[in-house]
């Protein structure tokens, strides 16, 4: 075993390759300093991604993340540079109490010379990339094609979510199943994320019908616990379709849930308030406004003289909350516009924020990038 080890490059964004290495040094050292370098011309900052490496290998014993600025210039001939680049990398790990490194895990040759400047042995691993096929450069290029081989906590934070919310019978539903099936052909991966409440609803009067045969809706009587279920659900749900796709459409979301348990249960309810306080990062919300929408009794809904209370709510709490939001109004046509509009300027923007034309390429890129 290694006293000490050390990993460096980009990860920009960290992916299966990278955390194939840190893996590695893992098993062969008792401790290991994972060196993240970012530069300011770089899109995701160098802190996102020591946080993202840092909770990919949460409860790994002897594993450091460290996250060090380098805006230092490429210049693969200059001695000038390369101890530029070296020293940032000694202090780095100085600041940290690492004074000594006795093992260098990289998959690129350049990991000998970086050794030779520690005093280190170099550990070459998988140089061939025949493990993990993948680079910080692919990723960058087809984000979409990329995204499984992403570490989980970068997914979760770079998957653009929409949220679509909205009192009952105003369309939310039908705009989100109509989004989805627009962005799906660009995304196979996209997955439905349907209201939970609904479903929970259902289930919930089979049970009460089970036990009172003649029962209503009216009859079923709602508990905070039962809304702390919901919304956390909804969330774990929005979750897992992050995992699976860099796009994320939702059909409501926890922070809608503390709307309904207030509509159900009154103002001092505040059984999904936890939920609702570990949202994850949200793109945009999309309101479905209630005017000019028909209100159509499925016989599961109850709000139909409280659709306009509801929209203000929703306009109300996503304002004090800080969230970005949108009213969709008109037609289902009109809706789709501006809804489409929207969503593909996000995407738009963030292409260009992962592979930004003007970024450059640090002198130890390679496949560590």
């Amino acid at each position: 075993m290694y006293k000490q080890a050390m990993v460096i490059g980009k990860f920009y964004p960290p992916h299966a390759g990278h955390a194939h290495l840190v893996t590695t040094a893992a098993a062969q050292a008792e401790r290991v300093a994972v060196l993240v370098l970012g530069a300011r011309f770089e899109s995701i900052s160098v802190e996102d991604r020591a946080s993202w490496l840092a909770e990919e290998f949460e409860g790994v014993d002897g594993v450091e993340v460290i996250g060090m600025r380098n805006d230092c210039p490429e210049d693969y001939h200059s001695d000038e540079i390369w101890k530029a680049q070296t020293e940032l990398m000694r202090l780095a790990l100085k600041s940290h109490g690492i004074t000594s490194v006795d093992a260098v895990f990289s998959s690129e040759e350049y990991g000998n010379q970086l050794a030779r400047v520690f005093n280190a042995e170099h550990v070459l691993v998988d140089p061939s990339r025949s493990t993990y096929p993948i680079s910080g450069t692919q990723c960058r290029d087809d984000l979409g094609a990329a995204w499984p081989c992403i570490i989980r906590p970068a997914r979760q934070e770079m998957a653009t979510r929409i949220i679509v919310v909205g009192a009952e019978s105003t369309g939310t539903t039908t705009l989100a199943k109509a989004l989805t099936g627009h962005y799906r052909p660009r995304f196979p991966r996209l997955a439905d994320v349907p209201e939970f409440g609904r479903e929970y609803t259902y289930t919930k009067f089979e049970e009460l019908s089970a036990r009172t045969p003649d029962a209503t809706l009216q009859n079923m009587v709602w508990t905070a616990q039962d809304f702390g279920l919901i919304g956390a659900r909804q969330t774990e749900m929005e979750n897992a379709a992050a995992d699976a796709c860099p796009l994320v459409i939702a059909d409501t979301d926890a922070l809608a849930t503390t709307l309904w348990e207030r509509f159900y249960l009154g103002e001092g309810s505040f059984g999904s308030y936890h939920a609702a306080d570990v949202l994850p990062r949200r793109d945009v919300y999309l309101i479905t406004d209630h005017e000019g929408v028909e209100f159509e009794d499925d016989g599961w809904r109850e709000g139909e003289h409280r659709r306009a209370e509801m929209t203000e709510w929703f306009k109300e709490t996503l304002t004090e909350e800080g969230h970005s939001w949108i009213l969709v109004t008109g037609d289902h046509d009109r809706r789709m516009k501006t809804a489409v509009g929207i969503i593909d300027l996000i995407l738009a923007q963030r292409s260009s924020l992962i592979s930004p034309p003007w970024a450059t390429r640090t002198v130890l890129e390679g496949a560590t990038a």
